[in-house]
This record gives C-alpha cells, sequence and structure tokens, in this order.
C-alpha cells in the first residue's frame, strides 16, 4: 500500500488521482480541518468518474509533527510519498514552516526506517540549489550555499533533504525530486495557480527575472516512474523549461484572452515596493501583498538542467506554453460555470 503526505494540495491531488487511476491502494493523511473537495475537482478536470476514484482513497486525519498518529498511518504501508509542506514566504509563517518541513520530515524518516519502507519519494525543491551564487545552470552537483538570497522556505527544504540523506545513510531506501515552479490548475486563489487569476485580473507588471518551470502532471509521472524503478539514493531535477516572467505572463494571457502584463517593474521598484507594502499591512492589520523573499525571487535568473532525468529514465517534459494552455482552458470552464 502507498502513503502520501501532502495530498490536499496541488502537486498531491494529481500524484493521488494518477495512483488510484492506475488502481493502485493509496492511503493519504490530512489534517482534521483539511478541505477535500479541491482534490475532488483536480479529479474532475481528468475524469468523468471523479467521485469513483475519489472514494478509493484512505484517508486519514494525521497531522506530520504527531508521531503516535503518523505511526499509525505507516501500518501496512510499503512506498511513501512525502508531498507535504508548509509554503509561505510571510515573516510570520517561517518558524512554522522551518519546524514541519524540517522536523516534521525526521520524523517521518525515523518511523519509516524502523518500519523498513520499501521505498521513499521526497519532494524537496530547486530552492536548494546552489542558485545564489551560480552564475551558470544548476544541476543536481550545484550545493547549497549559504545566502542571504536564500529563502527561508529553501532553508527549510534544505534542512529537510538533509534529513533523507541521513535516512539514507540509515539503511532508508529513497530518492529525492526537486521541482522547479510548478503549474496545475485547480488552486486559483492562491500559490503558483494564482498566477493565472492575477492576469485574468488585468496584472499589469512583471519583473525581468528568469527560473524553471514545470507541468504538475510531469512532476506526479516522474515520481512514478521512479519510484517503480530501481533507482535509488540520488536527486532529480525536474523542470521542463527555463523562462523569463514575461515569457510566462505572455502565454497566459494568449491563452486567457487576456493582455499579458507589459510594463517592467525595475528591481529597484520592486524593492521600495516590499517596503512600502510592509508598512501599509502593519497599519492595515492584513498580510503584505509583496514581501521581501517574493520581490528578491522575481528579479533573480534562475536557470536549471534537467538532463539527469532525462537520461535516468528516458523521461520527456511538456512544454511550458503547452501546459500553460491546457491548465488556460481549464480555468476558463472553471470561470464560466461550468464548476
Amino acid at each position: 500500500m502507498i502513503l502520501v503526505t501532502g495530498g490536499t494540495g496541488l502537486l498531491g491531488s494529481h500524484l493521488l488521482f494518477d495512483l488510484v487511476s492506475s488502481g493502485k491502494p493509496v492511503r493519504a493523511i490530512k489534517r482534521k480541518t483539511s478541505n477535500t473537495a479541491a482534490v475532488k475537482k483536480v479529479f474532475s478536470y481528468y475524469s468523468g468518474k471523479a467521485d469513483e476514484l475519489f472514494g478509493k482513497i484512505e484517508w486519514v486525519d494525521a497531522d506530520i509533527m504527531d508521531f503516535v498518529a503518523m505511526d499509525d498511518a505507516l501500518e501496512g504501508i510499503d512506498y511513501v510519498y512525502h508531498a507535504g509542506a508548509v509554503v509561505s514566504f510571510y515573516p510570520r509563517d517561517h518558524k512554522a514552516m522551518l519546524t514541519v518541513n524540517i522536523e516534521g520530515t525526521a520524523n517521518l524518516v525515523n518511523l519509516c526506517i524502523a518500519r523498513k519502507i520499501k521505498k521513499f519519494c521526497y519532494v524537496s525543491s530547486v530552492a536548494v540549489l546552489g542558485r545564489a551564487v551560480n552564475d551558470g545552470v544548476s544541476d543536481e552537483t550545484t550545493y547549497w550555499q549559504p545566502s542571504k538570497k536564500n529563502s527561508v522556505y529553501g532553508q527549510s527544504k534544505y534542512g529537510a533533504e538533509r534529513e533523507i540523506w541521513r535516512g539514507i545513510e540509515e539503511g532508508l531506501n529513497a530518492f529525492i525530486v526537486n521541482p522547479s515552479v510548478i503549474l496545475g490548475p485547480g488552486f486559483w486563489d492562491g500559490g503558483n495557480s494564482g498566477l493565472f487569476s492575477l492576469v485574468w485580473k488585468g496584472l499589469k507588471y512583471y519583473t525581468r527575472g528568469v527560473n524553471g518551470y514545470v507541468d504538475v502532471r510531469d512532476v506526479a509521472r516522474a515520481m512514478i516512474q521512479l519510484m517503480e524503478s530501481d533507482i535509488s539514493k540520488e536527486r532529480f531535477i525536474v523542470s521542463s523549461e527555463n523562462c523569463s516572467y514575461q515569457q510566462v505572463f505572455e502565454y497566459m494571457g494568449k491563452y486567457l484572452g487576456k493582455p499579458a502584463p507589459s510594463i517592467n517593474v525595475p528591481n529597484a521598484m520592486t524593492g521600495i515596493a516590499w517596503r512600502v507594502e510592509t508598512v501599509l499591512s502593519f497599519i492595515m492589520r492584513r498580510l503584505p501583498e509583496v514581501t521581501k523573499e517574493m520581490a528578491t525571487t522575481t528579479t533573480m535568473v534562475y536557470t536549471y538542467s534537467n538532463e539527469k532525468i532525462k537520461k535516468a529514465i528516458g523521461f520527456e517534459f511538456k512544454p511550458v506554453e503547452q501546459s500553460i494552455k491546457e491548465i488556460s482552458e481549464i480555468f476558463l470552464k472553471d470561470h464560466s460555470g461550468g464548476k
């Protein structure tokens, strides 16, 4: 049987769909307050039998920080996909993110070693690579470098990865995937999917930053193929293409039928923006729309190589434009009453 953490998120929901669609027995953990409606919605994008497939998932209420609950959740499990994590660029969430992402992963690793789990997949991020000081293309050998430009999220994922490598030294049969910016449908109010909503609403500004992008279904497919292979004790960058923010927004505008953002925001202006927003959010008692980490990330040039996974398992990625086209079609259906 397979255990999935983070099943109520963008990647987790797509991973669950692929697993149950192929007839695999799956258990997914969630918090008691988690809403699984978004998971069922994702299923409906790809199948006319969404309810039937969703019903095949064995949901268990458990917090990754609860050692006893997680131990119970692992009863009878052979394979683990650890996709659960706190993701935030807001300072108020930094402590929780570091705690959950690192200590929660350590708990799960220890339990999986004790229960002799057959294989473990950890979903990390390209944020752990030494991109802050790297002038070229990052690959799996571009190791973490301490830098003020590293996000706290990146720090938490780096700490979690160290627990995976420690687990491997102690006998855990595991591998790591490092996705770039994941694009996918169904979570339009936040995260990367929220970019489609921003363009739909008339986003006017873009920065000169560059990043790697990958379709969520490719990430799920890569995880499953690696899990079913003999490969272990390795990491793999999962990224389709390196694109500028301007190019990505142009694709979104094209397929959403909206004008693409046309006003470039110079790096100096992003620095002013997050400072002003910090003051305004304090005065108005709300979360800032732009944080220092957000501003820094969107002005940087990050590029990644996907050659290792392509050679290891013959993996082929969906082009970013095709991914955005398909996601935009789903977005338009959701926003035209086809919910």
